[in-house]
């Protein structure tokens, strides 16, 4: 009798052990994504700030909005999905480095072995996204029948 009500009170323990741990866990999961959601917001209109008091935009700046664009994007998605759009990392990879190109090449006007290797990391990432796109239309996870490849 006594070993029954233990195993009872085990269990009740461990049920409620696991509740609140998803709570706990869940609260910071969202606290933790409206943290980086604000933030991004927040840097994307200071850089848009930043532009208006220049009185002109550059395509480098351009492309940090984009960047900012992106990672709100994710943020959103993964809101929503609980799944990470590692394809929009790559998304901000790619746009990044071109950034970078398109700011070495305003400055120095002149080609570099440089600008080849930051152009091939951008081939390589766009292979890495080819790759990712067709393997989750190809091969669904847990359900990923529209191949938005998800992890």
């Amino acid at each position: 009798m006594a070993k029954a009500k233990a195993d009872k009170l085990n269990q009740g323990l461990k049920e409620f052990s696991e509740v609140f741990g998803n709570l706990l866990v869940d609260g910071f999961h969202y606290l933790a994504l409206f943290a980086i959601g604000g933030a991004t917001a927040w840097s994307a209109v200071i850089a848009f700030m930043e532009m208006v008091n220049t009185g002109h935009a550059t395509i480098a700046d351009i492309l940090l909005l984009f960047i900012y664009l992106e990672l709100g994007a994710m943020v959103g998605i993964y809101f929503k999905t609980n799944h990470m759009p590692v394809r929009f990392l790559i998304y901000v990879a790619i746009t990044a480095l071109t950034r970078m190109l398109i700011g070495d090449l305003q400055v120095h006007h002149e080609p570099t072995l440089e600008i080849l290797y930051v152009a091939g990391a951008i081939l390589l990432l766009a292979i890495a996204n080819l790759v990712i796109r067709y393997s989750s239309k190809k091969f669904p996870y847990g359900g990923d029948a529209e191949g938005d490849g998800t992890a």
